[in-house]
Formats: structure tokens, sequence, C-alpha cells
């Protein structure tokens, strides 16, 4: 298991139990989150792709009503190959579509390549399993 998968799976612990009166778990939720915004940044994730289109789209998540106009998305990423497939086989279901494949890069060059769409929130690691999500202006390097 990667070392962002673990830092989400404690994320998500400390969340489902969480006590907004106790200061000192309110601190370690959001160090936690910070923790993984630096992971995220630097971490190799695999994205995929309809290799159907003639520019080999990447799957999105829409999350927006009918009734908007704008289509905000989130890009989902995968911490291993088998969650990728995972995704894969439900976005067949879903589509109907089979003909996606997956590549890897880097969280901080996917945030950048999206970052002039305003449309874009962030990212979604291992959806649909995990959905565990990463706004795009959370996705840091304090080193630089």
């Amino acid at each position: 298991m990667s070392e962002l998968k673990e830092l989400i799976e404690k994320y998500i612990e400390l969340e489902d139990n969480f006590d907004e009166d106790n200061e000192e778990q309110a601190e370690k939720l959001h160090d936690l989150g910070h923790e993984i915004d630096h992971a995220v940044y630097n971490e190799e994730f695999i994205i995929v792709y309809n290799a159907d289109t003639e520019d080999e789209e990447v799957v999105a998540l829409i999350i927006s009503d009918e009734e908007d106009e704008a289509e905000e998305f989130f890009i989902p990423v995968y911490t291993s190959q088998e969650e990728a497939e995972k995704a894969i086989e439900t976005f067949v279901e879903e589509s109907g579509e089979n003909n996606f494949a997956f590549d890897k890069a880097v969280g901080c060059d996917i945030v950048e390549a999206y970052s002039d769409d305003e449309e874009f929130l962030g990212l979604a690691v291992d959806a649909p399993q995990c959905d565990f999500v990463i706004f795009a202006e959370s996705v840091h390097d304090c080193s630089e």
C-alpha cells in the first residue's frame, strides 16, 4: 500500500470519529490533511483515459447539477494499477465503452495541466472505490 493511501485511510478514520469540541483532534486532522496535500504534489499516479477519442481524453468525474451550465469536475487518479483496473471495470459497466487505458503522471503535473480550466476542482483519489477528493488549490509543496 502506498504511503499516500495509508495517510488517506488515517484521515478518513479520524474524520469518521471527529469530535468538533476536541481541539487536539482538529489539529491532528488539519496536520494530516496538510501532509496529504504534500504527498499528492509529488505522488506518481495512474490516470485513466478513453483511448477511443482522437486526443485520448482523460476520464473526468463531473459533479455539476443538470441545471448548471458549467460542468465542474475532478480528475480521478489511482495509487496502484489494481485500483485503476477496478475503476476501469466500473467505467465500462456505466458507459458501455470498453476502450480505456491508463498512463502515469505526477500529481503536480496533473493539477498544472488543468489549472486554467475554471471547472476543474481537483483530484479524486481511487474513485469510485474511495472517493477521497483533494482540491487543486490545496496541492502544494512547502519546500518551493
